[in-house]
């Protein structure tokens, strides 16, 4: 039996968890990857020196064709580090979504079947997805400024379900949520010194370190 493979190419926005780019192929190209992200900064409306892109080691996104469309772009590129398979948790846990979605077909007959089901994923992903990481909001609320108005109403509800109803709140008044402040790949050193690991998830789930 012969196989035929799909490429998946995406581009996710680690702060919102936003996917606003991406295509599958049948094949890996640097032409393909220059095409998606061209377009998909022209779509978003990127700025020279607004932008960086951090990826994989692959050919197609080491190629110097790549490297000058960023360049022209004002682009800056970050690599994933050598032999480090967890260098991209973002990128990671997409996918894993991505792959035990119950629609999640057995097999892929060809590549409309392919784009078709991306094309289903990715609008639930971006439109219908509450995810943990951005206080249980969608990542299209995050992308587009959206968050703090949603809160708020949200915490408003809660505060008038408690007033009504405190016996179903085991854990008290409802607590106002926030979404990260900021978020890295790779965390920086604070004071010349690496953060522990316990630092580094605090500084990815809540965009900040606690006051030494």
């Amino acid at each position: 039996m012969k196989w035929t493979y799909f490429y998946l190419y995406v581009i996710l926005d680690v702060f919102s968890r936003y996917v606003p780019g991406w295509i599958v192929a049948q094949r890996k190209s640097a032409d393909l990857a220059k095409l998606l992200i061209n377009e998909t900064c022209a779509k978003q409306g990127i700025e020279p020196g607004q932008l960086t892109l951090h990826s994989d080691r692959g050919p197609s996104m080491q190629s110097k064709l790549l490297a000058q469309l960023l360049a022209d772009l004002g682009v800056t590129k970050t690599n994933s580090r050598p032999y480090a398979s967890n260098d991209n948790p973002f990128s990671e846990s997409q996918f894993k979504t991505l792959k035990y979605r119950p629609e999640f077909p057995e097999r892929l007959d060809s590549l409309e079947s392919a784009q078709g089901f991306c094309r289903s994923f990715f609008h639930w992903y971006n439109t219908a997805n509450y995810h943990s990481g951005i206080a249980y909001l969608t990542p299209e609320t995050v992308h587009f400024g959206q968050a703090a108005q949603v809160l708020a109403v949200r915490y408003e509800r809660l505060l008038r379900a408690y007033e009504e109803h405190p016996e179903r709140f085991v854990k008290g008044p409802p607590k106002a949520l926030e979404t990260p402040q900021a978020v890295w790949i790779n965390p920086p050193e604070r004071r010349g010194v690496p953060l522990c690991a316990s630092e580094s998830r605090q500084l990815r789930r809540t965009g900040s370190l606690p006051d030494t």
